[in-house]
């Protein structure tokens, strides 16, 4: 299926979000007590594997194989964790889930604790959502009173599961899973070494459940309505509906809830979505899934906006977002720009993300200040690419794929910032 969907986001303007009446009201928790009722645990996570939904905080796991792994682990107890963090620039969508569907996170996180028998969950919400986190904790507070958190939930005996909110520091390499636990158990937010896994060795060295706030609030949903229906609202290989957030010179910006598979093209040029840019130029490039994406340009976008569609074309979707430059933007200083981000946002751990970032960064500014020389650009990719091969984690593994993109694409842009050595007769 192509086009608008209003399937996560249909809360948002029917009431007061923290009103439980008005979400269980229009199908709020009719997901947990199918699945709590009619279904087994083998049951539950078969129509989350059939769903084919891929992980929409940006690595596109697939949750049912997720899930199932974590099944196949006989040590308890096990956690569940929400991923809140939403640091990547340009990515909103989280932020209107947690604003507008609170119960539809609480309620994808407790079927998770009741399948795996979880006794505890826990929420990662970035410090800048402070308000957020305040009313997120009115939303716990009123499921608990409804018996629809805390103790014997539904009524049942022993199925007992309570949410924590974990606020988050300002650290963007905390979006990362294995970082984000170290800050829940207060240590340093640095990445860990893998293996061992999450689902093994997780939050307190138990076997943990990770996934993003849309990846949780896409589970009431395909319990209520079937892993095959949920998977035919996108394509075979890309299921359900996704939450993009449209931004930078796009005329229309905000968060669109679209089917998989819908046309790029339309979700860029037509004034259902983006509708072209805010000046009227032409789109130059957009940066597609947040820094760490990679930077696609015009004639890339006749294609699906679908995962494999996406990969094919050099394409990605990472957590959504859509970042609109028109044709007044330099490439150069916009991959600095990302530079910078990634020096800022380095957690220190690894010599060559801490390092050689800012060996990059000083390149850009010759280049800026037109001091490099066309060998600069060699060596621009050259450091790029031996961080993205010995970083310890995917933000220095990610760090080149912006410009990557963009010197296979406009490296006469980067050469024109060279300096002119003439000579004389």
């Amino acid at each position: 299926m192509q086009g608008k969907i209003n399937c996560l986001l249909k809360y948002k303007g029917l009431g007061e979000p923290l009103d439980i009446d008005m979400y269980m009201a229009n199908d709020g928790y009719k997901g947990l007590k199918t699945a709590v009722d009619n279904m087994s645990k083998d049951d539950i996570l078969d129509e989350v594997d059939k769903a084919v939904l891929l992980g929409r905080g940006g690595a596109a796991y697939p949750a049912g194989r997720k899930w199932k792994q974590l099944m196949a682990i006989n040590t308890n107890p096990k956690y569940i964790v929400c991923n809140a963090d939403e640091g990547e620039p340009g990515t909103f969508k989280d932020r209107d889930l947690i604003k507008y569907c609170p119960y539809g996170i609480i309620e994808g996180m407790t079927i998770a604790g009741y399948v795996f028998d979880s006794p505890r969950g826990f929420i990662y919400i970035r410090g800048e959502y402070r308000t957020l986190q305040q009313e997120f904790q009115k939303a716990l507070d009123t499921a608990k009173a409804k018996g629809l958190l805390g103790k014997n939930i539904l009524g049942k005996e022993g199925f007992d599961f309570d949410i924590t909110i974990v606020s988050g520091a300002g650290a963007y390499v905390c979006g990362e899973n294995s970082a984000l636990l170290n800050s829940i158990e207060g240590k340093p937010g640095r990445p860990r070494v893998k293996p061992p896994h999450l689902a093994e060795v997780g939050l307190y060295s138990l076997p943990t459940l990770v996934n993003n706030v849309e990846s949780f609030s896409c589970i009431p949903v395909i319990m209520r309505m079937g892993g095959d229906a949920f998977r035919e609202m996108g394509t075979e290989t890309s299921g359900g509906t996704k939450l993009i957030t449209i931004c930078g010179h796009a005329k229309n910006k905000g968060v669109y809830e679209v089917g998989l598979g819908t046309s790029l093209k339309d979700i860029l040029y037509s004034e259902e979505y983006g509708g072209g840019t805010a000046s009227g130029m032409p789109i130059k490039f957009v940066h597609f899934g947040g820094q760490s994406g990679p930077i696609g340009f015009p004639e890339q976008f006749d294609i699906p906006y679908d995962y494999d569609s996406m990969k094919k074309a050099g394409l990605a979707i990472g957590s959504g977002a859509i970042v609109v430059m028109d044709e007044s933007v330099s490439l150069v200083e916009y991959c600095m720009k990302v530079t910078e981000f990634f020096v800022h946002e380095s957690c220190g751990k690894c010599t060559p993300c801490r390092i050689g970032t800012e060996r990059m960064l000083e390149i850009f500014r010759k280049l800026i200040d037109r001091k490099a020389v066309p060998e600069d650009i060699d060596k621009l990719k050259e450091l790029g690419d031996m961080i993205r091969l010995t970083a310890a984690c995917g933000l220095g593994q990610a760090n080149n794929v912006a410009l990557n993109n963009a010197l296979a694409h406009s490296r006469y842009e980067f050469e024109s910032c060279c300096k002119r050595i003439e000579t004389w007769n």
